[in-house]
């Protein structure tokens, strides 16, 4: 599959689990039931995926977390929050930069309108 037919299925998922809980809930309740409906959607996918930092010549081992990796190509960072903040956009752009993979998406389940809080990020496409 390629990033952009893995993103679709993503973003049926994303609006199958948003139709079923709506906002308000922590992340890690949407983690869960995203998990179950990437799964359900037959795609190959990794949780709080560990992800470390080359700098300069050596490896750090500072660790970041990714919330989701789909198909060893796509990020998903999931937020639960009031509002999306610049930062949160910035975070998902360098996790891409760091891993060296071309599409992330980013998501805020806490919201009115889903089909406008989800944001793809694309690194190098």
């Amino acid at each position: 599959m390629t990033e952009n037919e893995i993103s679709y299925e993503i973003r049926g998922a994303i609006f199958e689990v948003y139709n079923n809980l709506g906002p308000g809930l922590l992340e890690s309740a949407y983690e869960a039931a995203l998990g179950f409906e990437l799964g359900r959607r037959g795609l190959f996918y990794a949780k709080q995926v560990p992800l470390t930092m080359q700098y300069e010549s050596i490896q750090l081992d500072i660790c970041y977390r990714l919330d989701f990796l789909v198909e060893d190509k796509v990020i998903i960072e999931i937020k639960s929050v009031e509002t999306l903040l610049n930062v949160h956009h910035k975070q998902l752009i360098t996790y891409l930069k760091l891993s060296g993979l071309k599409l992330g998406i980013l998501v805020n389940f806490n919201t009115d309108e889903i089909a406008k809080s989800i944001f793809r990020k694309a690194n190098g496409i």
